[in-house]
Formats: C-alpha cells, sequence, structure tokens
C-alpha cells in the first residue's frame, strides 16, 4: 500500500500574508506621528504636524461619567452590537439637533471610531469591482478601506485654484457603469474645504439622479469658521436618505480620539447588515467608553465652541506664516483642523546638498534638518502639497512654520531654462 501523502510539508509557494492585507498601504499620517514621537522620545526637539487629533483634554464631565461607568457592573458585561439603547438614541437626537435630519435610533450603528464605520459601509454596501468616486485630496484610510471591501478607488483631482472643491463635471466624467458610491466630505480632511449648500445641493442630486450610494463623513461638522456653515446632505437633498449613510463620532468634536466611538446613520437594512457584520468582527464597543460618548452627546457645546475659538486662532496664524514663505502658498481653510499648502515652487532646487523632487522627500529634509513633520501630499493623492495638522499649541506652531521657513530660505533659485 502506497505511504500516505506527507501533508505535514509546508506550501512554499503560497503568500504568508494574505494579498488582500499585503495590499494594504499604511497609514502616513500614524507613520510620520510615530517617527516624530521616536525622535522625541530620543530627545530631540521636533514639532510634529502630523496627527489628526486635538490638543485639548476630553472635557472633565465626560472624563467623570466614564469612571462612574467603571463602578457599574452593569458595564462589565457584553451589550447589544448596535450600541447601548441610551446612545443609539442620543446620538439621534444629537443628529437632529446639529443638523436638522431626523432619524431613529433603529438606523443608528455605534462603531470603533469613526474608522469602523467607514469600514462597515464599504463592506456591507460594496461588491467586488465596484467602484467609488473619492475626491482627492483624500484621508488616506478611505482607498484602503475601498479595496479591503472589494471595491475600486475612483480618485477625482481638485487644487486650491478650485478651493479644493470638485465640481459636477469632474463627478461625470469620473462615472461609469460600475460607479456605485460617491464619498463626499465636508469639511474636508486634509483641506479644509467647506462646501456650500447650493454645491452640496447639485452633487447631491446628480447622486440621486444616478442611483449612487453616497458615504458622507461629516466628523468636523463643529469645527467651519469665517461664517462658514456645515450642511448635511441627506438634509439638503431628502430624496438622498434612502441611498446615504452619514459617519461621525465623538473624536474630533469633544477632543476624545483615544475613546474610539464613532457611529453610522443609514437606512435600516443598511444598519442592520453593518450591525450583523460587526457581530462578527468586534461585538459591542467599550460600554465605559459609550458611557462616556452619551455624555458627549447629550450634553452641551460650550467646551466644543471653546476648542473652536482656539482652533480658529491658529488657521490664521499658520494661514498666514506659510504664505509668508517663499515658494510656499496656502488655501484659506475653512473647516478642520489642517492646512494644505502648496510646496510645488520649491521642489526640484537645491536645498543643503539635495534636490527634493516629491512633497515626500521635502517631508525627510524637513524632519531631519529642521526637526518639523508633516505629512506630504502623496499619502492624500495631492503631490506637491502637504498637511499640517494646527491642532498643537501655539508656541509649537510659530516655533514649527518658523523653522521651516529658516530652512528654505536655503532654497537655490530655480534653473533658468
Amino acid at each position: 500500500m502506497a505511504p500516505p501523502p506527507d501533508i505535514a510539508t509546508a506550501d512554499t509557494t503560497r503568500p504568508r500574508i494574505s494579498r488582500r492585507v499585503g495590499a494594504v498601504a499604511p497609514s502616513a499620517t500614524l507613520a510620520i506621528d510615530a517617527k516624530a514621537k521616536s525622535l522625541k522620545a530620543a530627545g530631540v526637539d521636533v514639532v510634529g504636524f502630523g496627527a489628526g487629533e486635538p490638543d485639548f483634554p476630553t472635557p472633565e464631565a465626560i472624563v467623570e461619567a466614564a469612571a462612574a461607568a467603571c463602578r457599574d457592573p452593569r458595564n462589565h458585561r457584553y451589550t447589544p452590537t448596535a450600541g447601548l439603547p441610551e446612545l443609539r438614541a442620543a446620538i439621534a437626537a444629537k443628529t437632529a439637533r446639529d443638523s436638522g435630519y431626523a432619524v431613529e435610533s433603529s438606523q443608528v450603528l455605534v462603531t470603533n471610531g469613526g474608522k469602523q464605520a467607514i469600514a462597515n459601509t464599504f463592506a456591507t454596501l460594496l461588491d467586488p469591482g465596484d467602484e467609488v468616486i473619492v475626491p482627492a485630496p483624500y484621508w488616506t484610510t478611505y482607498p484602503e478601506a475601498i479595496a479591503l471591501a472589494g471595491g475600486v478607488p475612483v480618485p477625482v483631482p481638485t487644487d486650491a485654484s478650485t478651493g479644493f472643491q470638485v465640481s459636477l463635471e469632474q463627478l461625470e466624467r469620473a462615472a461609469t457603469p460600475r460607479t456605485k458610491m460617491l464619498l463626499f466630505v465636508s469639511p474636508s480632511n486634509p483641506s479644509g474645504a467647506v462646501y456650500g449648500r447650493e454645491a452640496i445641493a447639485a452633487i447631491g442630486e446628480l447622486a440621486l439622479r444616478r442611483g449612487w450610494w453616497v458615504l458622507a463623513d461629516e466628523i468636523y461638522e463643529h469645527l467651519v469658521y469665517d461664517g462658514a456653515e456645515q450642511h448635511s446632505m441627506p438634509v439638503v437633498v431628502p430624496g438622498l436618505a434612502d441611498r446615504c449613510v452619514v459617519v461621525n463620532g465623538v473624536a474630533k468634536t469633544y477632543a476624545m480620539t483615544g475613546w474610539r466611538v464613532g457611529w453610522m446613520v443609514g437606512p435600516r437594512d443598511v444598519v442592520d447588515a453593518a450591525t450583523n457584520l460587526q457581530s462578527h468582527v468586534t461585538s459591542n464597543v467599550s460600554n465605559v467608553a459609550q458611557r462616556a460618548a452619551l455624555a458627549a452627546v447629550s450634553g452641551d457645546l460650550e467646551a466644543v465652541a471653546r476648542m473652536r475659538a482656539a482652533f480658529d486662532r491658529r488657521r490664521r496664524t499658520i494661514h498666514t506664516m506659510l504664505n509668508e514663505i517663499a515658494g510656499v502658498s496656502c488655501f484659506e481653510p475653512q473647516g478642520a483642523f489642517y492646512a494644505f499648502p502648496s510646496f510645488e515652487a520649491v521642489l526640484g532646487r537645491g536645498l543643503r546638498g539635495r534636490r527634493p523632487s516629491t512633497t515626500l522627500e521635502l517631508a525627510e529634509v524637513v524632519l531631519e534638518e529642521a526637526q518639523v513633520a508633516f505629512v506630504p501630499g502623496e499619502a492624500f493623492g495631492a503631490p506637491g502639497y502637504a498637511r499640517f495638522s494646527y491642532a498643537l499649541s501655539d508656541d509649537d506652531l510659530v516655533k514649527g512654520i518658523s523653522r521651516i521657513g529658516e530652512l528654505l530660505r536655503e532654497v537655490e533659485p530655480p534653473v533658468e531654462g
């Protein structure tokens, strides 16, 4: 009788890591932040403009709600995957209060941060080959989450000349028979652009006519300046509500990035399907964090107003200082807490023995020579630009931009053609 095959022999031709996960690009924002923190830990005085998180502590009333929740045995056990019933109801009420979008608590799924809400949405709605129109510059996670769900991101580039806002003509040209969804973000990370009501209405009506789904990321809804207003697309275009998922969370508004509480709001069948998915991936969000989020969304916006005033002051400072640097031009952000300047006039010119031709290379030079960290525009689908978070102290902001200005004074003049 023939011996049995050697089932213990490994097939070394197969990759150790799945192609799907192996294709995921690392988060450039987290990578830059990690490198800056590593240098700081080594004693280097680094100014970091990388991470997109408020530098304020979480408001005390929210922290106290979490402390009380820790001592309550109800929070020591599993709870419904979709979220604590009282939190889902509070999110529905907050959504109506802040944007005018009236939804039921059954349309809310509480997630582990806004990232999971985004991933849930793409995983629930996309089949392999479905295309998602993604206006650029875009947050680095969007294309990766689309690809992980089997979808195909279709970037549509914008620049400072249009205020980083996509036109109807661009959307029409990007559409194909495979287009299933449009990603819409206002206020924008990384550009700080805020779409007006008229533009939102036109884009929403286009999506409605085309039968597209819309994922509307409203995480920066309360961070708008100089009279700019945030408008929720399903409020502006009510007919779109049955094909729209709104994602949000407590991270940016309440300085709660580390608490990891976000949510998605959408049609019941989508929320039910996403809840089923989440039940097999993470189950419920930490109950203590949910209790903290309940205190946040149920409370007033007084602390938010104070933080927004500080961000506004820093916004004006960084915008002015960047535009004072020769070769740098910066669009004035209207929302979020990012500046997105262009360094195109600096690239390709000599600087301390090097000639950075991309903002990726420039970021390396600036970190090494001036000890300032920022995220290059390549990470956002916008080569030549760079993202600077102004969610840091006023003193560090001035120090960091001043260092860049001093360094770039050494840039060699452009070569005459």
